[in-house]
C-alpha cells in the first residue's frame, strides 16, 4: 500500500509539472487561433514560424550567443577555478564568497547593474553587450561546477608530473583537465542553458535588432497570444529534450562520466 501511494504521489507531481507543457504542445497543432477549442490538426503555425524573419533572426542570435557564452565562460571559469584552488586559504575564502554574490543575486539586479555600466561607458546595446552580459551570468556557475572537482583531485599529481619533467602546461592538459573534466562539462552545460533561456538580462542589455528567443516570445505575446508562440515554445522544449537524451547516452557510454 505504501509503495502504491509513493508511486501515485510521484505521478501526480510529474503530471503537475508536465501537463502545461503537453497542453502547449497539443495547441501548437491546433487549426484554430482560439485557445478554448481544438478544431483540428495542422502544421501551418510551424510553417508560419519558419517564414517569420524576426523569429529566425532571434533563433540565430540565441544559438550563436549561447555557443560563444559556453566556450568563453567555460574557459574563464575553469582557469579561475584552478587559480582559486592554488590560492592561500584566506584569499580562497574571500574569492569564493565573492563568486557566490552574482549566483545569489536576482537576475534583475545583475541586468540593471550591467545596463548602468554600459551607459556609463557609452557602450551601444547590441550583440557584444548581450554576449558580455551572458558571460558575466554564466561564469560564476562554471567556477562552482569546476572547483569541487579540483578539491577531489590528488593535489600531488601535477607536482609529480612536473617533477618527472612535464611542463606546467603539459601537466594542466594531461593531468589536471582529465581529473576535472566532469566539472568542466557540467559547467559548460549550465552556461549553455543559462544563456539559452535567459530573458531578464537579455531584455535590459540587448538592442540594435539583436534579441534572443525569450525576448522575441515576450514581444509576440504582448501583441496577443498567437499559436506560433506555442510552436516556437514546443521546438525549444524538444531541443532541450534531445540535448538531454544525448547527454544521458554519452553518460551511459562512459564518455562524459567515469
Amino acid at each position: 500500500m505504501e509503495n502504491k501511494l509513493r508511486k501515485l504521489y510521484i505521478s501526480l507531481v510529474f503530471i503537475f509539472i508536465y501537463a502545461p507543457i503537453f497542453v502547449l504542445i497539443l495547441y501548437s497543432f491546433n487549426d484554430s487561433k482560439l485557445r478554448g477549442s481544438f478544431s483540428g490538426v495542422t502544421f501551418k503555425w510551424y510553417v508560419e514560424l519558419f517564414n517569420d524573419n524576426e523569429v529566425l533572426t532571434s533563433l540565430y542570435y540565441t544559438i550563436v550567443i549561447a555557443v560563444l557564452t559556453t566556450i568563453i565562460s567555460t574557459f574563464i571559469g575553469t582557469v579561475a577555478a584552478i587559480g582559486i584552488y592554488y590560492m592561500k586559504k584566506s584569499e580562497r575564502f574571500l574569492v569564493l564568497n565573492l563568486n557566490y554574490i552574482p549566483v545569489l543575486n536576482p537576475d534583475i539586479v545583475i541586468a540593471i547593474s550591467l545596463m548602468v555600466l554600459y551607459k556609463v561607458f557609452n557602450i551601444d546595446y547590441g550583440f557584444l553587450t548581450l554576449l558580455a552580459s551572458h558571460i558575466v551570468l554564466a561564469t560564476p556557475y562554471v567556477i562552482l561546477s569546476v572547483y569541487p572537482k579540483m578539491k577531489q583531485m590528488n593535489k600531488f599529481l601535477p607536482e609529480a608530473a612536473m617533477d618527472l619533467g612535464a611542463t606546467p602546461f603539459y601537466a594542466l592538459r594531461k593531468v589536471i583537465l582529465p581529473e576535472i573534466k566532469q566539472g568542466v562539462f557540467a559547467g559548460s552545460l549550465l552556461a549553455f542553458t543559462l544563456s539559452l533561456d535567459d530573458f531578464v538580462i537579455a531584455y535590459f542589455n540587448s538592442g540594435n535588432g539583436v534579441v534572443n528567443l525569450s525576448t522575441q516570445i515576450y514581444s509576440m505575446a504582448r501583441k496577443g497570444i498567437n499559436p506560433s508562440i506555442n510552436a516556437l515554445s514546443t521546438l525549444m522544449f524538444i531541443a532541450m529534450i534531445v540535448l538531454l537524451l544525448i547527454i544521458n547516452k554519452k553518460s551511459e557510454e562512459g564518455i562524459l562520466y567515469d
